[in-house]
């Protein structure tokens, strides 16, 4: 395993970890048998949320009487001040643990990072709950570039999580900036949310740039654990045939794959559209139509709400047919 330092949080990591979604779908005795593997295979960071319904208390269960093996990190998507605090106690309970290593602002927009930051807002918790010592680290998670950027910029920030692989590359500057401020930088969704299917090229192209500090797959199989590890810790550059096999796979995708990266809104109607793809996403390629579907049904508007009138189209740099796509949506959700 190769073990890398976390920006200035100054924890040693392992160059992989440990995305807390897909275990949602199994149990925490095969969670259990998860964690054994990668204690023993040199895995040691682990990020999961709140949000990931089941996730945390799984985790909380599968380290038990391994909890120093392992540095924890979850997320909270709480803006105020008090459903912060709340939060990071429920992480506590459901991880087990008197102590979690990095608790990060989970994907606010531009909005509500503004509420975070501000009088009351939730990093005046964080704050207090690191001075506690139930939290050590502070980071933030992202989709948006306009976040990312202004996450930089912002003190408190020691990391900051945001999309990366072979056909969501828009974060590239940014993350060198990360490099040059001492900021960990984790890569999430190296698989582009499942529609990549050659997994050992997504994770060796992502291992290949020197300014991913860590990469964090969901994982639900022993045999993921194992193949993602031969493929992050394999330091050999990437070839010319693996570079046009990804040359391949972007002309393959880059036209009808959304990157979340936000130009097309403000929807007329109020869409979040990069949501419903997000969504769409976990329901046909992560087997997790539940979750999507309940967190799809809190939206408040949906996919079926689009009057067709075709200005989110106009702004997206990528030219997707957002309208016929938002229809496919909807025809999902609603079955």
């Amino acid at each position: 395993m190769r073990y890398i330092t976390l920006g200035k949080t100054g924890l040693t990591i392992s160059r992989i970890g440990f995305g807390g979604i897909p275990i949602q779908k199994i149990d925490a005795a095969g969670t259990r048998k998860l964690f054994l593997q990668m204690k023993a295979a040199g895995i040691n960071f682990v990020d999961t949320a709140r949000g990931y319904t089941v996730s945390e208390s799984y985790i909380g269960e599968a380290i038990d009487g391994m909890r120093g093996d392992f540095v924890l990190a979850t997320k909270s998507m709480s803006r105020d001040k008090a459903g912060m605090a709340k939060d990071i106690d429920t992480s506590l309970a459901n991880l087990r643990t008197d102590y979690i290593d990095l608790y990060q602002v989970h994907n606010p927009n531009m909005a509500q990072l503004e509420q975070v930051i501000g009088e009351g807002g939730a990093l005046e918790a964080l704050i207090e709950a690191k001075a506690a010592g139930k939290i050590r680290h502070i980071g933030l998670t992202a989709h948006s570039l306009e976040v990312f950027e202004k996450a930089l910029s912002l003190d408190w920030v020691e990391t900051i999580m945001f999309p990366y692989n072979i056909v969501e590359t828009q974060g590239e500057e940014l993350m060198r900036k990360c490099t040059e401020k001492n900021i960990g930088f984790i890569a999430m969704k190296p698989l582009a949310g499942g529609a990549l299917d050659d997994a050992a090229l997504a994770m060796r192209f992502i291992a290949n740039n020197p300014d991913v500090t860590v990469v964090i797959p969901g994982m639900a199989e022993e045999r993921e654990i194992e193949q993602n590890i031969s493929a992050v810790c394999d330091t050999t550059s990437l070839t010319a045939e693996e570079n046009a096999k990804i040359e391949q796979i972007r002309n393959t995708l880059g036209t009808q794959f959304c990157r979340r990266c936000n130009y097309c809104a403000p929807c007329t109607v109020g869409i979040n559209i990069s949501s419903v793809f997000l969504f769409d996403g976990y329901l046909t390629r992560y087997d997790l139509s539940g979750w999507a579907k309940e967190r799809y049904g809190a939206m408040e508007k949906k996919a079926s709400d689009c009057i067709g009138c075709g200005i989110c189209e106009t702004r997206c740099p990528y030219n997707l047919p957002i309208r016929q796509m938002l229809k496919n949506a909807a025809e999902r959700f609603d079955k």
